[in-house]
């Protein structure tokens, strides 16, 4: 099920949007205001983010431009009553993907909605572990994880694998300073920092089990 963050400090407009787009199988999260909506997005994946701009605390416009210059390419469409060609070009300047003009039709929104989500990237998963495939972000029970450049090598390896092991000259190949112990410290700081089960595979090499 898709991930939606709404952004809208209208509470009769958000219930509606979240009746509807629940009914069509997505599974929505709800921001009052910038700052909760910005809150919400550091603590889970989404995979759409639908942000009106006049909202308290933190515009919807500083809100995307912020989480662009973090690095958070998630596809977002913007709902505004602001209708002049300046909020507009704002918004696509700050990195929306879309920008629909109140009052719309929420149908127009689900459609809108579906053409973002289906040209998604698909995730590698394993568990409660989810990858992005394009931009290598890595999540754990729907949180960020944040791991060294060798550790998330090693782990996207072993999960595009799974439940297969990779061999020995294959992980060899990913890390900076290729020895027999760089390999097993960081397999061990992998399976540290989350709790995963990576196995060593006699004469072979590991798997995640």
């Amino acid at each position: 099920m898709n991930k939606i963050l709404l952004l809208e400090d209208d509470p009769l407009l958000s219930k509606s949007l979240i009746k509807y787009l629940t009914l069509n199988d997505y599974s929505v999260d709800w921001a009052k205001d910038g700052q909760e909506a910005i809150d919400l997005s550091y603590d889970n994946a989404y995979d759409i983010y639908v942000f009106d701009i006049n909202v308290p605390r933190l515009n919807g416009i500083d809100l995307l431009s912020e989480l662009r210059e973090a690095g958070d390419m998630t596809p977002t469409i913007i709902i505004s009553a602001l209708v002049d060609v300046g909020s507009v070009t704002k918004g696509f300047i700050a990195g929306a993907d879309d920008y629909m003009k109140k009052p719309f039709d929420p149908e127009e929104l689900l459609i809108r909605i579906k053409a973002k989500t289906n040209s998604i990237k698909e995730y590698l998963r394993v568990g409660d572990i989810k990858i992005d495939v394009t931009t290598e972000e890595i999540w754990q029970n729907d949180k960020p994880i944040f791991l060294s450049n060798v550790q998330k090598r090693l782990l996207i390896s072993l999960v595009q694998n799974y439940p297969n092991p990779v061999t020995k000259d294959e992980l060899m190949l990913l890390l900076d300073k290729p020895t027999d112990l760089a390999l097993r410290v960081n397999i061990s700081k992998l399976k540290k920092s989350l709790g995963i089960d990576i196995k060593s595979v006699r004469g072979v090499g590991y798997k995640i089990i």
